[in-house]
């Protein structure tokens, strides 16, 4: 081969070489450079010195997935304890306790744990409707919420949920929660009602509640009578306070009946509560038991008999009778008396209340079960007997 031809060969292989090099270098930062890209965590931050400012769009897209579903990623209460739980931002619960606090125009949310969820709210609040209180349902848990909230919304708020697995649900004492939540107002002490006065009956066999509820559980409290004005005790066994449900009168008798209020005091301020109307009824303890005796048990046609009913109970204690005997169907109206008389048996007072139904001049269809029904405030006794009616013997005549 001609030497200047292989001299021109090597020298366009060694440019060859020389090239392939130099290519390979400028592309391996570039490599580098995107591995580097790729090595980076999803949740890494770009320092704030980064051109842009900007995150890596791992980040972004957690945070849009936060965004659409804020709250929703909280993780819920364990069995056993409180499924009712109080939302104070997003993300942020917190466990409520026997009672709670809030300033009246505060926004509430609270959530319930569990499938099946139901709410029990004030009344106030449930005569509302779709108004400023908004329940809404999930999968797992029921969302409470209230806006413009006003002391009149004090009250009990609680919820019980069901566990259900296919189509069959149960309930349990441990799937249940409740707090009592005051709605702080400074310028009303007193839950607000409508009525200016209120009856409260005065059950002798009962306690009676004054639910005279206050706003805000740092209230002075006390109890009044309207006429002759005076404070009446309270001493905590006939008649103790309930900063969740006002005054109970534990042993209720005739002295306490009249206009009673509550009068509140907080700092500087004082207000009185609905007027209340007590008005005493002396409750039996149970419903009567009568007796039933008939003057006879067999009659001939024509004479006469009556038949008594009687009750043994308490003194002051109203009760009824109520009669029924074979001659309603003839037709024929009662002849009825009644009495009550105050008696000493076993060395107790007691009040002995009666009724007599008279029959004159028997006839056949007066035969059969006389009824007497006994009723008071507490409910219906009965006792019934049996009264036979004959025919008068003939006499034979004398013989002559």
């Amino acid at each position: 081969m001609d030497p200047r031809a292989l001299c021109f060969l090597s020298c366009c292989l060694l440019l060859c070489v020389i090239s392939a090099e130099t290519q390979a270098r400028g592309r391996t930062p570039k490599a580098q450079k995107k591995r580097g890209l790729k090595a980076a965590g999803p949740g890494e931050v770009k320092p704030s010195g980064a051109p842009g400012g900007r995150k890596p769009k791992s980040d972004r897209s957690q945070k849009s997935l936060h965004m659409k579903t804020p709250l929703e990623v909280a993780t819920p209460s364990p069995r056993g304890s409180s499924i009712l739980t109080q939302v104070l931002g997003r993300g942020r619960f917190q466990k409520v306790g026997d009672s709670l606090s809030l300033r009246a125009g505060e926004f509430l949310e609270l959530r319930c744990w569990g499938q099946v969820v139901h709410w029990r709210v004030p009344v106030y609040l449930e005569e509302e409707g779709e108004g400023r209180l908004r329940i809404k349902h999930f999968s797992q848990h029921s969302r409470l919420q209230l806006v413009n909230s006003t002391g009149a919304d004090t009250g009990e708020y609680s919820c019980w949920a069901r566990r259900c697995q296919d189509a069959a649900c149960t309930e349990g004492e441990d799937r249940q929660g409740k707090t009592f939540i005051f709605f702080t107002d400074p310028e009303e002490l007193f839950v607000p009602t409508e009525n200016y006065y209120e009856v409260v009956q005065l059950l002798s066999h009962q306690p009676a509640l004054l639910p005279c509820q206050v706003t805000n559980p740092l209230a002075q409290v006390t109890l009044h009578r309207e006429f002759p004005p005076e404070e009446v005790p309270v001493d905590g066994t006939d008649i103790s306070f309930d900063v969740k449900k006002g005054f109970t009168i534990h042993r209720p008798r005739a002295s306490l009946a009249g206009s009673l209020f509550c009068l509140a005091s907080l700092g500087g301020m004082r207000q009185i509560s609905t007027k209340y109307m007590l008005i005493y009824i002396n409750y039996p303890s149970s419903s009567p038991k009568p007796t039933i005796q008939a003057s006879v048990t067999s009659v001939q046609l024509g004479e006469n008999f009556n038949v008594t009913c009687t009750v043994l109970g308490e003194p002051e204690i109203a009760v009824d009778f109520i009669w029924e005997y074979p001659g309603q169907k003839l037709g024929r109206p009662p002849y009825i008396s009644k009495w009550a008389d105050v008696v000493r048996r076993k060395g107790q007072v007691q009040q002995e209340a009666g009724s007599t139904l008279y029959v004159e001049e028997a006839r056949a269809g007066d035969a059969g079960v006389y009824t007497c029904r006994a009723t008071n405030l507490q409910g219906t006794g009965t006792a019934t007997t049996r009264v036979r009616v004959t025919r008068s013997p003939r006499v034979s005549p004398a013989p002559s």
